[in-house]
C-alpha cells in the first residue's frame, strides 16, 4: 500500500524539544530558610499583608530512594509535603511544619484540598477553615486573615492570585484537565462575585510545573483543547492539527503502516504548554499580562530542585501557599 505524500508528512513524528534549564526570571527569588529553599514571586513579596511561597525539593526529613533503589544520604533528604505511599506520615507532618515556619505562617490555619483535577472552587472563611476533612476540588479563595490556602503539585501548575485592593487571595491547582475547564478563570470569577474583585487589581504567579519542553500528550488532549480554545494550537508543539482533527491519525489507524502487531511506529504526540495556556486564560479573564508572572522552572527538567511525577513516578509533592496575615 502506498501512503500519499501529504499523509506521509502527517505521519512523520516530530522530534521532542531538548530539555533545557530555564533561568529564574528577574524578580523571582529562591530564598534559603535553613535547609529549605522557598521560591517567591516579586509581586507577592511586595505585599506586606500576605505570606506566600512555593516549596522545592531540598531539605526536609523524607528519604526518597534514588533511581537505582538506594536511599539518598542525609544531606539529600527531601521536603515531601504530600501523604504518599512511600513516605511516613510523621515525616510529612514534620516537613509541613518546617515549610510553614519558613513562610512565617506558623500561626495561620492551613487549608488543603483533596485534589481531583476538577474545576471545583471553594470559599474558605473563619467559620470553616478548621472543618474536619478536606473539601474535594482544586481551588481555594478567601479574604479572611489568619488562613493559609495550600495546593499540592508535582507537575501540574500551581497558581496564586492576590487582589491588591480588596485583599483577597486564591490558590489554584491546574493540570491539563483543570486548565481545559478554565479553573483559574473560575476562581477569579468567584472572587469577583463574592468580594467585588476587579481583574485589573489582581496579580498572579504561576509556580513550577512541567514545561512545554517535556510535557508530551496525545490526540485526546489535543482534540479537547481544540474544541474549547480557538487559539489552542499556539500552546502546542508537534502535529497538533493532525491530532486535533483526527484525520489520518495513526493513533487510530495503525493498519496504515502495514506492519505486523508490535512493530507499528509509536503514536504521534504533541507538547503542551500549560503555562502559556493558563497565562492566556488569566488575561482573557481580564488580568493585565504585565501582572502575571511565571517562575520559569520545568519540574521534569529540574528534578534536582523540584519533584516531577511524569519523569520520576515515585516522587514527592510540593506546595504552593498563600495567606493573609
Amino acid at each position: 500500500m502506498t501512503i500519499p505524500r501529504s499523509m506521509a508528512t502527517t505521519l512523520t513524528k516530530k522530534k521532542s524539544p531538548p530539555r533545557r534549564r530555564a533561568a529564574i526570571p528577574a524578580g523571582w527569588n529562591l530564598r534559603r530558610a535553613g535547609e529549605l529553599q522557598i521560591l517567591e514571586a516579586p509581586a507577592f513579596a511586595a505585599l506586606d499583608w500576605l505570606v506566600h511561597g512555593f516549596s522545592t525539593r531540598p531539605g526536609g526529613a523524607s528519604e526518597l530512594a534514588s533511581s537505582n533503589g538506594e536511599p539518598q544520604t542525609k544531606n539529600d533528604r527531601v521536603l515531601n509535603l504530600g501523604f504518599t505511599d512511600w513516605d511516613a506520615r510523621a515525616r510529612v507532618l514534620e516537613n509541613r511544619k518546617k515549610f510553614f515556619h519558613a513562610l512565617g505562617a506558623d500561626k495561620l490555619r492551613a487549608v488543603t484540598l483533596r485534589q481531583i483535577h476538577s474545576d471545583a472552587v471553594h470559599r474558605v472563611d473563619s467559620s470553616n477553615a478548621g472543618a474536619k476533612g478536606e473539601p474535594q476540588g482544586d481551588a481555594l479563595f478567601t479574604r479572611d486573615p489568619g488562613i493559609l490556602l495550600v495546593v499540592q503539585t508535582a507537575d501540574c501548575i500551581p497558581i496564586l492570585l492576590a487582589d491588591t485592593k480588596r485583599r483577597a487571595i486564591a490558590a489554584i491547582h491546574a493540570g491539563w484537565r483543570g486548565t481545559l475547564r478554565r479553573i483559574a478563570a473560575k476562581a477569579l470569577g468567584r472572587m469577583q462575585m463574592e468580594f467585588g474583585t476587579r481583574p485589573e487589581d489582581v496579580v498572579a504567579a504561576l509556580g513550577p510545573g512541567i514545561g512545554r519542553c517535556c510535557y508530551e500528550v496525545g490526540s485526546d488532549v489535543a482534540r479537547d483543547f481544540d474544541a474549547q480554545f480557538p487559539n489552542a494550537r499556539e500552546w502546542f508543539d508537534g502535529p497538533f492539527d493532525a491530532l486535533a482533527s483526527g484525520e489520518n491519525d495513526p493513533n487510530w489507524l495503525p493498519w496504515l503502516t502495514m506492519k505486523p502487531p508490535g512493530h507499528q511506529p509509536l503514536p504521534l504526540r504533541v507538547h503542551l504548554d500549560l503555562i502559556a495556556a493558563n497565562h492566556a486564560i488569566l488575561t482573557g479573564a481580564g488580568i493585565p499580562a504585565r501582572q502575571i508572572s511565571s517562575s520559569g522552572y520545568c519540574t521534569a527538567c529540574r528534578t534536582d530542585l523540584l519533584f516531577s511525577y511524569r519523569r520520576e513516578r515515585t516522587t514527592g509533592r510540593m506546595m504552593a501557599a498563600i495567606g493573609i496575615r
